[in-house]
C-alpha cells in the first residue's frame, strides 16, 4: 500500500496583504492585473530554486557532547569527551566529530537555539513547523509547506521522508491542516540493505503494468460512481483522484525507480558516506534532490540517551553522523549543488548539562544546537552562546519560530503567506519569527 494518507482537504492560497494592496494600486500606474502577474513571474524566474535536506535526530542530541562542548566545565558537566579544532580558528567540536570539524566552512552552527519544550512528540511538531502544539489545529511541517508551494517536479514526489523516526502523536512531520496529499512519501526500508527496494514503487509480484492499468481504470469508474451517489464527498474524491493519479505515474516512472537505485553509485562513494542506514540515507537524499524532489527528511533514532550517553554517542551515534553528514556536504559541494540545497541538522531539544546517575543526560528544554548550511546561508558562522555550563542562552537566542523563518527565507517561501484550513479559516504561515540575521545575506 502506498504510504501516503488520503483525506479531506479544502485548501487554497490567498493573496497576502502586501500583494492585495499592490493590486489595488495597479490602476494608478496603468498596469493591468495580467501584466502585474507576468511581472511577478518574471521576477521569480531568475531566482535559483533551493531544495532542502533536513536531518532529524529523534530523541534530542546532547548539545554539550556534539557542537557546543564545554572543555573548561567541571567533569560532571563536560563529560568524558575531549574536543577537536575546527576549520574556523577558536571554534571546537566534540572530539568524535573530526570530519565535520574540517567541513565547518560548508555550514554554520546555532549554539543558542531555545527549543521551548522538553517533551518528545511536542518537540517533533514545534521544531518541524515553527508553531507551538495546538490540539485544535495541526500546523504543517516544512516539507509539507514546500510540497504545497511547489508540487511535483519531473514526476517526482515533492516531499520524501527516509526511515520512520518521527514521533507523530502531536502532528509532527505531517501536513496538518494543509491536507493529507502533502504528507511525505515514506521510505521505510533500509537503504543500506543489499535487498533495498522501495516497495511502493514496485507493483506486487504477478502484477504487470497492463494489469495495473486495468486496475486504474476500474478505480476511476468506482470514483465516478461515488461522485454521483455521494455529492457531499466530492472534495474527498477529488483529493483522492489527484493522489492516485500521481501515485500511478510514479509507480510506472523509470525516473523514479532510477532515483532510488543506489547501486548506480560507485562503491567508493558509498563507502565514503558510510555503510550504515544513516550514511546511505544521506546518499539517497542527494540522489532524490538531483532527481527533482524538493524536500527530503532523513530521520535517525536513538538520541534519547538517558543511560550510557557517552558509550552510545562514541560507539554508535556520532561516528555515523560525522561520516554521513560530512560526506553529504562534500558531495553536494563537488557537484555544485550546495548553493541550491539547504542542509539542516537538528533534533527535539538539548540534554541536561549535569550527568545523571546512569551515566546519561536527560531532557533539557532551554538550550540546544542546530547546524545549517547551503542554500545561500552564510557558512562558518557560530550563532549565539550558552553559559559556561551549557545551561541557558546568554547571547542571540533563536526560537523555533526564528529557525522556521530562516528555513523559509532560504527556500523562498514568503513569511506572510496565507492558506485556508480544512474548515475554510484563513491561517497565516508564520505570524512570528524572524530569519537569523547572522546567517542571511
Amino acid at each position: 500500500m502506498l504510504k501516503l494518507a488520503v483525506g479531506m482537504t479544502r485548501d487554497c492560497e490567498l493573496l497576502n496583504r502586501r500583494q492585495f494592496l499592490e493590486i489595488g494600486g495597479l490602476s494608478a500606474f496603468a498596469l493591468t492585473l495580467p501584466a502585474w502577474l507576468r511581472a511577478q513571474a518574471e521576477a521569480g524566474r531568475d531566482r535559483k530554486q533551493v531544495s532542502c535536506i533536513l536531518m532529524w535526530m529523534q530523541g534530542g542530541p546532547s548539545h554539550i557532547d556534539t557542537f557546543d562542548p564545554k572543555p573548561e566545565a567541571p567533569p560532571e558537566i563536560r563529560g568524558e569527551f575531549g574536543v577537536v579544532d575546527t576549520k574556523i580558528p577558536g571554534v571546537k567540536f566534540c572530539e568524535h566529530l573530526p570530519r565535520l570539524a574540517k567541513e565547518l566552512d560548508k555550514f554554520s552552527v546555532i549554539r543558542s537555539c531555545d527549543p521551548q519544550n522538553s517533551s518528545h512528540g511536542v518537540a517533533d511538531h514545534i521544531m518541524m513547523s515553527g508553531h507551538r502544539f495546538n490540539p485544535a489545529l495541526i500546523y504543517p511541517c516544512f516539507g509539507s509547506v514546500i510540497a504545497r508551494e511547489r508540487g511535483y517536479k519531473n514526476g517526482m514526489f515533492p516531499f520524501v521522508q527516509l526511515n520512520r523516526h518521527v514521533d507523530r502523536r502531536f502532528g509532527g512531520g505531517i501536513a496538518g491542516f494543509l491536507g493529507d496529499q502533502y504528507n511525505p512519501f515514506e521510505v521505510l526500508d533500509d537503504p543500506n540493505s543489499p535487498n533495498f527496494r522501495v516497495r511502493d514503487l514496485t507493483p506486487p509480484a504477478g502484477i504487470d503494468e497492463q494489469r495495473l492499468s486495468r486496475r486504474q481504470r476500474m478505480l476511476r469508474t468506482l470514483e465516478q460512481f461515488q461522485r454521483q451517489v455521494q455529492e457531499d464527498a466530492a472534495s474527498v474524491v477529488q483529493t483522492r483522484d489527484a493522489f492516485w493519479e500521481k501515485a500511478f505515474s510514479l509507480i510506472t516512472s523509470p525516473a523514479a525507480k532510477k532515483a532510488f537505485d543506489l547501486s548506480q553509485e560507485p562503491d567508493k562513494l558509498r563507502d565514503d558516506y558510510g555503510r550504515n542506514t544513516f550514511g546511505q540515507s544521506c546518499l539517497l537524499a542527494r540522489r532524490l534532490i538531483e532527481a527533482g524532489v524538493h524536500f527530503v527528511t532523513i530521520t535517525d533514532g536513538g538520541w534519547d540517551t538517558h543511560q550510557n550517553n557517552f558509550r552510545s554517542l562514541k560507539d554508535r551515534l556520532l561516528p555515523r553522523i560525522d561520516q554521513g553528514y560530512s560526506a553529504l556536504l562534500r558531495d553536494l559541494a563537488a557537484r555544485g549543488l550546495l548553493e541550491s540545497t539547504l542542509v539542516v541538522w537538528m533534533g527535539d531539544f538539548g540534554r541536561t548539562p549535569k550527568i545523571n546517575s546512569s551515566a546519561g543526560r536527560d531532557h533539557w528544554g532551554t538550550a540546544s544546537v542546530v547546524c545549517i548550511g547551503g542554500g545561500g546561508i552564510k557558512t562558518g558562522v557560530i550563532v549565539g552562546r550558552t553559559n559556561s555550563l551549557a545551561e541557558y542562552i546568554i547571547d542571540s537566542p533563536v526560537t523555533p519560530q526564528d529557525l522556521a523563518a530562516t528555513i523559509y527565507y532560504a527556500l523562498g517561501v514568503p513569511l506572510d503567506r496565507w492558506y485556508r484550513s480544512y474548515d475554510g479559516r484563513p491561517i497565516e504561515l508564520l505570524p512570528t519569527g524572524k530569519p537569523v540575521r547572522e546567517l542571511i545575506s
